[in-house]
């Protein structure tokens, strides 16, 4: 099963997600992967990835830390395994705004690509994002550039997913889902 994931920040779409895997994995005789994208820029970020990774302990999961190249999990992966990718937020961060200062436009086409691979070969997989777009503020272009490319990717992996669900404030809103046999 392939399950998609978005909701506002800080809205329980984390943890929600791993019950989501560790289901999956009971199912399946695989590993279970937690696949962390956040390169930590500040304090606030080192919290947030101590907290996540308070929440996963002792669930099972195998941290892979993939900020780039995101199908490069395919070669480090049993793919047999269940994966939780969280999140397509800060891998886009990642690929786009490099710490050089280099910014790649065309990161999402970069992102787009690797996450088809991974879905084509995967069937396990919880993929998370943030909703980033029910404000009406003008940003500046690159942060729209941001906001275009994220809202393409998330659209992307709603497409191919077989259940597509939104988290806001712990309520679960289900906005497609597979039939199970």
């Amino acid at each position: 099963m392939k399950i998609f994931i978005s909701g506002g920040c800080k809205n329980g779409k984390s943890y929600y997600s791993q019950h989501l895997a560790k289901r999956q994995q009971s199912s399946s005789a695989g590993a279970l992967y937690y696949v962390a994208t956040m390169s930590a820029a500040d304090h606030e970020d080192d919290q947030r990835i101590k907290k996540h990774r308070q929440e996963r302990d002792g669930w099972g999961f195998t941290t892979v830390e993939q900020w780039r190249d995101i199908e490069n999990i395919l070669n480090t992966c049993d793919n047999n395994g269940s994966f939780l990718l969280d999140s397509l937020t800060a891998l886009l961060a990642n690929e786009m705004f490099t710490a050089d200062g280099t910014i790649h436009p065309d990161a999402k086409d970069k992102i787009a690509d690797g996450l088809f691979k991974i879905l084509r070969q995967i069937d396990n997989i919880v993929i998370v994002s943030d909703y980033l777009y029910s404000d009406a503020l003008i940003y500046d272009p690159l942060s729209e550039e941001y906001r275009k490319s994220l809202a393409a990717l998330d659209r992307l992996a709603a497409k191919h997913c077989d259940t597509v669900l939104e988290v806001c404030y712990t309520q679960v809103i289900v906005h497609k889902q597979a039939l199970v046999n």
